[in-house]
């Protein structure tokens, strides 16, 4: 009887939100309610669990899942309370483990500790010895460092974005794990691309990254390795090792996956600058929004909360008031003394209103007389996980022909499900701000008129060169367009 031991921490941040994230912003699941709240869920626990729970000789170890809004940094405190916790559960289960599965994300930070994850996976390689294999799952949109790479035998990575694999990257991962386990020799091989990116060629089944996807996932169906992807990164989280990269994981042939990673890699580069996010002035689509038949969708990639962001931009709800737009609004925005001041009125009540730049103060307050239409406790499942989705108490404020749903957390808004949660169908409204830089397509795209990338401030602004990044290596595109490669293949082999 093989015993694994599964353990899960994710967070995606953004080091350009001013506002520290803290440890009571993580969903935190102990023990059994890890897999009791997991399985048959479309996460990457779920989908680890539908394959080792169907195999034959295997014993499942729950110990710990951290699962929290993004938003900026981690504190020092959050991140050395988290730790400890998560590290506690695992020493408690650590006698006669034989295999690790570990659920992260990749774009953590936190004060002190630019790799929280490098950092974890040393403490587990502290506490169950060197000989324990360890497969992580990662987004593709995380950062795999050396000091991660150092203490795992193997990876697997989201294919999709927007991401719907959650699940299938959990059980790529759980059939890796069960081949290590069976005695296969894996070979990690990386190449560090010097490329941020971001836009609509991202969309992995119509855009060009997903032409370089397909490659990797060819590389694990016809067996020619073990797992592949390619990262690109979080360009909102500035540490150390930020970038792209290209990840092929080999059966003990480091050739092959030198090659194969090198290949990847050289498919990439070409077709970086197509790789920008293309975004139109706030006044243009504004222009353009108003001669619309049908419903127009302003995407705010800028104050993204799934990327890291406040959630408290004002930017584009004070564009289209200054402009006179006439149409029906749809827009959230994440302000707790808007909610509180909403409370106090209660249904029907009205009060002057101070939106935004509740913790980003690049963004001034908007007063607005607001009649409150609706409070709730803004709990929602999302569309594609069924996980919850939880804006905190949430208020839906009337401003003439402007419907503003305010909520007391940083939901994930990559979906719909925060609307619904405030009884609003985007569909009944000429205009939905939409605070995600991409959403399924049937989510929005499909039905809607026009998609507008808004060109706005915000600690996840597409628009790279204006974030001010100090911390990762340099050169790297966009930030010295003129940077250029030469494809080096990095290997790690722990047997």
């Amino acid at each position: 009887m093989a015993r694994i031991l599964v353990v899960e921490c994710m967070q995606e941040i953004s080091s350009f939100n001013p506002v520290e994230s803290s440890y009571e912003q993580f969903v935190v699941q102990r023990g059994q309610e890890v897999f009791d709240l997991q399985r048959g869920r479309n996460t990457s626990i779920g989908g680890a669990l539908e394959v080792l729970e169907a195999t034959p000789g295997i014993e499942l170890v729950p110990a710990y899942s951290a699962r929290p809004f993004s938003a900026g940094i981690l504190s020092r405190d959050g991140f050395a309370r988290l730790s400890t916790e998560l590290l506690d559960h695992v020493r408690a289960r650590a006698a006669g483990i034989d295999a690790v599965y570990f659920s992260m994300h990749g774009a953590m930070g936190a004060v002190g500790e630019l790799d929280p994850e490098g950092y974890l996976l040393e403490q587990v390689r502290a506490i169950l010895g060197q000989e324990v294999p360890v497969v992580i799952s990662l987004d593709l949109h995380g950062i795999l460092t050396q000091r991660m790479l150092r203490q795992v035998d193997g990876v697997t990575i989201y294919h999709t974005y927007p991401h719907v694999d959650f699940a299938d990257t959990g059980a790529r991962a759980a059939r890796l794990l069960l081949r290590i386990l069976g005695g296969a020799r894996t070979t990690i091989a990386r190449v560090v691309v010097p490329a941020l990116v971001r836009g609509d060629e991202l969309i992995t089944e119509t855009g060009v990254y997903g032409q370089v996807i397909r490659q990797a996932q060819k590389l694990e169906r016809d067996g020619t390795a073990l797992a592949a992807g390619f990262m690109i990164g979080n360009p909102f989280t500035d540490v150390p090792e930020l970038c792209s990269q290209a990840i092929v994981v080999a059966e003990g042939d480091a050739a092959t996956a030198q090659r194969e990673a090198i290949r990847l890699a050289e498919s990439f580069w070409p077709d970086r600058a197509l790789m920008q996010g293309r975004l139109v002035a706030l006044d243009d689509a504004i222009a353009r929004a108003m001669t619309l038949e049908g419903t127009a969708i302003f995407t705010d990639a800028a104050d993204a909360t799934s990327s890291g962001a406040s959630g408290d931009s004002n930017a584009i709800l004070r564009g289209l008031l200054d402009a006179g737009y006439a149409g029906r609004v749809l827009a959230p925005i994440v302000d707790p003394a808007a909610v509180e001041a909403a409370k106090r009125a209660g249904l029907g009540g009205r009060f002057r209103a101070r939106l935004g730049g509740a913790f980003d103060t690049r963004f001034v307050p908007l007063e607005l007389d607001v009649e409150v239409d609706l409070l709730s406790r803004g709990q929602a499942a999302h569309e594609t996980s069924g996980m919850l989705n939880d804006a905190g108490d949430m208020a839906v404020l009337l401003h003439a022909n402007y419907t503003i749903v305010a909520m007391s957390k940083p939901a994930n808004l990559f979906d719909r499900s925060v609307f619904y949660a405030a009884g609003r169908d985007p569909r009944r409204f000429d205009l939905v701000v939409v605070k995600s830089p991409h959403c399924e397509k049937h989510m929005f795209v499909d039905w809607a008129a026009r998609n507008f990338n808004v060109d706005a401030p915000g600690a996840t602004s597409a628009n790279l060169p204006s974030l001010g990044h100090g911390i990762c290596a340099r050169p790297v595109y966009p930030l010295e367009p003129d940077t250029r490669i030469v494809p080096r293949a990095e290997t790690y082999a722990r047997r």
